[in-house]
Parts: structure tokens; sequence; C-alpha cells
């Protein structure tokens, strides 16, 4: 993925897949509010190569705070819209230079809303991943790599059983579910019960038939 060839290719592909699947489920949760020619909801996207784990972490945490934030200036501005019975210039000229315990004193206050009781997906946003079953977080899987550790390392697990038994292991990862959860993904817990995905170890699959 060095030439811009190969990202570009990825991240248009994404944009539309993701375009067209939401024009499709439009009307499933807006059923009264057609979409027109005029008024298509288009995105855009970006494939951006980190230099290290440490780099990808920090990006992602930036985004889940930048989702707090953009969330809860909405949710105060709307607040004083649609219950404070201001213009939206004036919700937005109170709102100006506040800092977040501002916004929840507001809410509060004014409004009886306590953010913190505000669901999950617009505190903390949609995390979509791969999920074979969480870790307990231990020494093990804390350990930023296994080299030199060969008991540790799934890799040499796999070199170990037979090409059947490979290929069994594959087609359960590849079967392991997506999913999408408003968790918190800044704190080190997340990652640590879910070492399989910042690292090219397989993740573990249950021994059941899928």
């Amino acid at each position: 993925m060095n030439s811009p060839k190969p990202n570009s290719k990825i991240t248009t592909t994404l944009v539309s897949t993701f375009t067209a699947a939401y024009i499709h489920q439009w009307p499933s949760f807006f059923p009264d509010t057609p979409l027109t020619p005029q008024l298509l909801p288009t995105f855009d996207g970006r494939a951006v190569l980190y230099p290290t784990l440490r780099n990808l972490r920090d990006y992602l945490s930036w985004r889940q705070v930048d989702c707090h934030v953009n969330n809860l200036y909405n949710t105060t501005f709307w607040a004083l819209v649609q219950k404070g019975r201001m213009s939206a210039t004036e919700a937005e000229e109170e709102l100006k230079g506040s800092y977040a315990a501002d916004k929840n004193e507001i809410l509060f206050s004014r409004f009886g809303i306590n953010y913190n009781n505000e669901l999950g997906i617009y505190r903390k946003g949609s995390v979509v991943f791969r999920d074979y079953g969480v870790a307990d977080p231990s020494p093990e899987t804390q350990k930023s790599d296994g080299a030199g550790d060969a008991d540790l390392d799934p890799r040499v697990e796999e070199e170990k059983k037979s090409k059947t038994q490979q290929g069994k292991e594959k087609k359960r990862r590849a079967k392991a579910p997506i999913v999408v959860e408003h968790v918190d993904i800044i704190k080190d817990e997340f990652w640590e019960r879910r070492p399989w995905l910042l690292s090219d170890k397989p993740g573990k699959v249950s021994s059941k038939p899928i």
C-alpha cells in the first residue's frame, strides 16, 4: 500500500459501498421523508497509512473524542432551540466559548438532561470489528509482542497443526461475526481484551462447528 493507487481504490470502494447501503436503508428509518435528486446524501473518505500501532490508536482515540465533543455540542444546541425556544443564532451565541462542563450544566440545570445517560452510540460512536470473543486481561495478553516466547505465540501453535486443522481454523475465523459496538476504545482494556485487533496473531475461535 505504498503507492496511491491501492489506497484510492480501497477508499472509493468503501465510500461507494457505504453510500449505496445508506441510501438503500433510508426508507427503513425515514419512511415519511423520501429522498429527492436535489438532496441525495453523499460521503467522502480517506485512507491513511500510519507508521506505528501507537499512532493508529491515537488517531482512533481522537476520532472518538471528536465524536463526544460534537455530540455534546449538538445535544446542547438543539436542547436550547427545541426546548429553550431559542433561535439557532441565539443558541450558537450562548454556546460560543463554552467548555464541556458548561454544556453539561446547561443540559442538567435547564432541561434535566444528564448527558452521561445518553446512549453510547451518540457519546462514543460505532466501533466495527471482527469479534472472536474477549480474553481476560493478563500479562500475556498485554505484551506488545510475543517475540522470543514461542509458547505465547499462536502462530507457533498454528505450525504444529495439520493442514486440515489449519483449514478448519481459517474457516471458523472467517465466519467470526463482525459486530458493531458503542464502547470506549481510548482506554487500554478494549485492546487488551481483543489482542488480535492490533497484531497478526489469530484470535481464539470456538471449537464448536460453525
